[in-house]
């Protein structure tokens, strides 16, 4: 069978991964290898046989995500409600790879839309539930929020030129002085609690559904401990009216965590809208939307 005509991307290929799975894990050199239907950005994963994955960082910023993957996700699986990616080895640069990589074990289910989800409020409660589950394991010797996590659970200061670049650039497209608001508050709202382990990048495409049901999630590459105000994001990229009210009833943070949050989700919409306004105009469209529902609270 030909291989998709999006295989190749970032040097990885089919050809690769079974290059380097026959010569690190000959034990699974005989099982077919066939890209994903739907591929991350930080990851290139690959299908291997019917029960396993292969997962190989895109580029040197990503590969610390490897070794905090493989050792911490074991570790936290026992205390979450739903199911995360088992981690089956941990392979070596090789076959003209330079990275580190790893093979997991297959997580069935499809990847979290509203066409998918019958009742979106019961779904915001478990997605509630389980950052709320994340965020009570233990901390000891956890990563600390930091350049591996690309800043989620620090304050959204570190990104605070970035988002101002983008209010500029998108003065005709976006209502600056709200969105300023928007972002001084979540600057002034800071963090004191202790910190918890956060996930990062709680998205739709890092959600696992089946019969509607939240069943895994994915791609803890940017997780650590810290502040948890990214992961309310999806409140806005996903939840709208009752879900979010429900989500946000059921994961329980105050106000300057929320303010916080609006932040996040405000500096990664102003920033994909100005990557995409003249490339991408649907995905422009949808992160405009985004951007309405973040000033219209």
């Amino acid at each position: 069978m030909a291989e998709p005509p999006a295989d190749g991307r970032a040097g990885i290929d089919a050809m690769l991964v079974r290059r380097l799975i026959a010569t690190q894990f000959p034990q699974w050199s005989g099982l077919p290898v066939t890209p994903v239907e739907i591929d991350g950005w930080d990851n290139r994963t690959y299908r291997l046989g019917e029960d396993m994955t292969v997962r190989l960082p895109t580029a040197a910023g990503y590969v610390p995500a490897v070794a905090k993957e493989n050792e911490w996700l074991p570790r936290l699986a026992p205390a979450l409600p739903v199911a995360v990616p088992p981690i089956l080895g941990m392979g070596a640069p090789g076959e003209g790879y330079p990275f580190p990589w790893s093979v997991r074990g297959w997580l069935h289910g499809e990847t979290a839309d509203r066409g998918r989800i019958d009742d979106m409020s019961q779904f915001a409660v478990s997605v509630a539930g389980f950052i709320r589950a994340l965020q009570q394991c233990d901390t000891a010797g956890a990563p600390p929020a930091g350049e591996h996590s690309f800043y989620r659970g620090t304050s959204p200061a570190h990104y605070d030129q970035e988002t101002r670049r983008c209010l500029t650039a998108l003065a005709d497209r976006v209502d600056v002085p709200r969105s300023t608001a928007i972002w001084d508050a979540a600057l002034n709202a800071e963090w004191y609690g202790a910190p918890v382990w956060f996930h990062g990048d709680i998205a739709s495409g890092n959600l696992l559904v089946a019969d509607g049901q939240l069943t895994a999630v994915l791609d803890f590459g940017t997780s650590g401990i810290g502040d948890p105000a990214c992961d309310l994001v999806i409140a806005w990229t996903m939840f709208t009216g009752a879900s979010r009210q429900a989500f946000r009833d059921s994961v329980d943070h105050d106000e300057a965590t929320w303010a916080r949050a609006r932040g996040w989700a405000l500096w990664k919409a102003l920033l994909v809208l100005a990557e995409t306004i003249d490339t991408n105009p649907e995905r422009a469209a949808a992160t405009q939307r985004v951007i309405n529902e973040i000033l219209a609270e």
